[in-house]
């Protein structure tokens, strides 16, 4: 399928991935409106980043994902919709589980319900590495076991068997694209990458971090969303869950020595217990099989871990980024 000059919807817009799909779409020809979070602030979160002649050419929508109201009118006159609104930090989604399911659950609910009442073309529901837990086998194939070892994860397991559902119950042209790991440029603090470049770039001589032996399959968020968007032109995507990932993986441990010798700058590494997860909430071992993925689609990760990091680093070299970061406080 040809996405030029198609109307498209992205949730989730205002979010590190989501803002960075937004700008691939544009590039793609696509008219794109961007579902971003409601608040006081009038804040659309990276969005506002975006220069003026950027920011004019989306249609931004403010609404709330669980609300199906405001979701049925954001659906409307669309052709392709890319699902990404989702809370997705683990820690919180211990503290507060409730707000995962209302967010993950009922809004992905939301959102496909909303399609039924209009002739949407495609619907790319974004799921995560995280639900298939602590590999049993690697590489992870999209056959893997699934397992709720965080809230946060058997929410999303819930979205994804939501979205099954709905294929074959109802027709659904949907497709559950699942990215291992993403990181670059406006990722949240409380993932990895940023809180170990934060703290080097801003002077800690003991970088703290959680458990550092865990290994993880980490992709820049450019080959994601081109694996997104890739997903969105074939056919045979449909009714399938789909991996995103490099097959390789690197140990957290081994990721923070590789920031120092990129960054130049060399400290010592602290494990807080207060950023482990409970033992058998930890997932040891993520790897991807993007087998599926090449053979529909043809993609396949353009952007090396070094030059990645290397480009992650650049942008928080920017005094205006890095201090949108709180480095000094432990980030849920």
């Amino acid at each position: 399928m040809n996405i030029c000059n198609k109307k498209v919807l992205v949730t989730g817009a205002d979010g590190f991935i989501g803002s960075h799909l937004v700008e691939a779409l544009l590039d793609e020809g696509c008219n794109v409106k961007a579902f971003t979070y409601y608040n006081s602030f009038n804040s659309w979160g990276w969005l506002d980043t975006f220069p003026s002649e950027k920011l004019k050419n989306i249609e931004v929508f403010t609404g709330d994902i669980r609300d199906p109201n405001g979701v049925r009118t954001a659906v409307k006159d669309i052709d392709i919709i890319f699902h990404l609104a989702a809370l997705i930090a683990i820690p919180f989604s211990y503290h507060s589980p409730d707000s995962y399911i209302d967010t993950n659950v009922k809004g992905t609910l939301n959102v496909l319900q909303a399609c039924r009442d209009y002739d949407i073309e495609r619907v790319i529901v974004t799921s995560t590495s995280e639900v298939y837990g602590t590999a049993q086998y690697v590489p992870i194939d999209e056959k893997h076991p699934l397992q709720g070892q965080s809230p946060y994860s058997a929410s999303k397991i819930g979205a994804d068997k939501i979205a099954e559902s709905f294929f074959r119950s109802f027709g659904m042209p949907v497709v559950t694209a699942r990215p291992f790991n993403a990181y670059g440029p406006r990722q949240s603090a409380r993932a990895v990458i940023p809180t170990i470049i934060t703290q080097l770039l801003n002077g800690k001589k003991n970088i703290l971090l959680g458990s550092i032996h865990p290994t993880r399959d980490f992709n820049y968020v450019g080959d994601v969303c081109k694996g997104l968007i890739n997903l969105s032109k074939f056919d045979e995507a449909i009714g399938r869950e789909v991996n995103i990932g490099s097959g390789t993986e690197i140990s957290i441990g081994s990721l923070a020595k590789l920031l120092m010798e990129l960054t130049g700058i060399e400290v010592e590494i602290s494990s807080e217990d207060i950023r482990k997860r409970p033992d058998k909430s930890e997932v040891e071992r993520l790897v991807c099989d993007n087998r599926l993925i090449k053979e529909i689609t043809g993609w396949k990760p353009e952007t090396t871990l070094r030059g990645g990091l290397l480009n992650t680093i650049e942008w928080f070299k920017d005094k205006e980024n890095l201090k949108r970061y709180k480095d000094d406080i432990y980030n849920i």
